[in-house]
């Protein structure tokens, strides 16, 4: 019997019990579908976590800052401990050659010696989230866009100008909202008060946002508005831009480092305390495989700077990605069980209902061996057809998964649109074939070895 026969032959059989049959495929039907609709949303949730993980500069950014404390054996040192300058920034250009960019940086994060950060324009005020005095290479190093207007250059720097680039989460705050006010609001050339000083918005980023954000956003543009009724009120963030990442983004304010030092943190400043010290050091490196002697040449060239006295600390992605990739695991793993016992439980109801047709198919049997069917030619038949049932029910397990993931991304929606692989989809039908093959093996060969007198004899 050659394997188109086979084949036909296993066809036909489903058809003439085609009840069965489904009954039979549901189990791999389940498995295959299963399997699929998982590695999408583990593949949309992967995507998502790397989006937001470049969003804040990726693997290749190192930040230092100052150390909470100094290691217990120079603790006595603490009041000689520099802190970071612009002398570190000098050396590090000059002797680490490892670092691409290297960008100084005064950060007040909503409070700061009692004064909170605020920004006000016509009665209405926000808190960003990050304030930052910054050289313009910040926009490279922390992976932001430009949209309107222009970024602060090195000449607005060196004459400590009263210019600002905002996010949109503080033009929403200020402005208004383009998506509920129903227009496009470009701030560019409008003033605003940082703790009541003027300062000119000279630029705007782009909206940072998860996909689901953005599909959500785009779908209020289509439908009508409705009216507000009550007392006008703030409705608050609406998890605007979904990772909070992307939120944080929305929410930063940078103006350039010369006029943070000026406005905010000289003597004649606003604020309570003069401190010319820098919150950060934000740097980049070419590659992440020069990670570690980076961080080593940058530590070597701080303990220099700072006579040997350790009051800073490095700061770099890994945990986080360390983080995602151990999620990703779980979730496969949790994937893989699901859809394992999917699978076992269709593979052993292709097996039982195989059991059940050779017992209906005994005298069958019989004939075909008595006409000449060899023991292999037997065997064969029978596992093809496990496998055709199972090639069937992995075909409409594909077809449904299309369907479950919608079912599943309308449920429970995620920052990020699931994304079904070519890979998942054939590794999904090499198991159902796989199970097919395993379940019909025993079925096959309890059918070779049936003896044909006494399958013939058989009523």
């Amino acid at each position: 019997m050659d394997f188109t026969n086979a084949i036909t032959l296993g066809f036909k059989e489903i058809w003439a019990h085609k009840f069965r049959s489904a009954l039979t495929m549901l189990g791999i039907i389940l498995g295959v579908s299963s399997l699929v609709a998982m590695s999408a949303l583990v593949k949309g949730m992967e995507n998502g976590m790397r989006e937001a993980l470049a969003a804040i500069g990726g693997l290749e950014k190192i930040r230092v800052q100052g150390a909470d404390e100094l290691p217990i054996w120079q603790r006595h040192l603490a009041d000689q401990a520099p802190g970071l300058t612009m002398h570190d920034v000098r050396a590090l250009r000059e002797s680490a050659p490892l670092l691409r960019k290297i960008t100084p940086s005064i950060e007040l994060f909503g409070y700061r010696d009692g004064e909170r950060t605020i920004l006000s324009r016509q009665g209405k005020s926000v808190r960003p989230f990050t304030f930052a005095g910054t050289w313009p290479d910040a926009l490279e190093i922390n992976e932001h866009i430009i949209e309107h207007g222009r970024m602060f250059n090195e000449i607005d720097d060196a004459e400590a100008r009263s210019v600002c680039v905002i996010g949109t989460g503080i033009r929403d705050e200020l402005f208004g909202d383009p998506d509920e006010i129903g227009r496009e609001i470009i701030p560019v050339g409008e003033t605003v008060n940082i703790n009541g000083q003027p300062f000119t918005i000279i630029g705007m980023f782009q909206r940072y946002e998860s996909e689901q954000a953005r599909r959500e956003r785009e779908l209020l543009k289509t439908q009508p508005r409705m009216e507000e009724t009550g007392p006008k009120r703030s409705r608050g963030w609406r998890n605007k831009g979904g990772h909070y990442v992307f939120r944080m983004k929305n929410m930063t304010v940078y103006i350039p480092l010369n006029t943070m030092l000026l406005k905010f943190r000289a003597a004649t400043g606003t604020n309570s305390l003069p401190d010319a010290r820098l919150t950060t050091l934000n740097m980049k490196i070419p590659d992440i495989e020069l990670l570690d002697p980076a961080l080593q040449q940058t530590r070597n060239v701080l303990m220099m700077t700072h006579k040997g006295i350790e009051d800073f600390s490095f700061m770099t992605q890994e945990d986080w990605a360390d983080e995602i990739s151990t999620q990703i695991r779980n979730a496969r793993v949790n994937r893989g069980v699901i859809a394992a016992i999917c699978l076992i439980v269709g593979g052993i109801g292709i097996m039982n209902i195989m059991l059940a047709s050779i017992s209906e198919r005994v005298r069958e049997v019989g004939i075909r061996k008595a006409v000449g069917a060899t023991t292999g030619a037997i065997f064969m038949q029978i596992l093809i057809e496990s496998l055709v049932l199972a090639v069937v029910g992995g075909l409409a397990g594909l077809a449904v998964s299309y369907g479950l993931v919608q079912v599943i991304a309308l449920i429970t929606p995620t920052d990020n649109e699931p994304v079904i692989t070519v890979t998942s989809m054939m590794v999904a039908f090499a198991f159902s074939a796989g199970t097919g093959i395993v379940a019909g093996l025993w079925p096959a060969f309890k059918a070779s070895r049936l003896d044909p007198i006494q399958a013939l004899r058989y009523e």
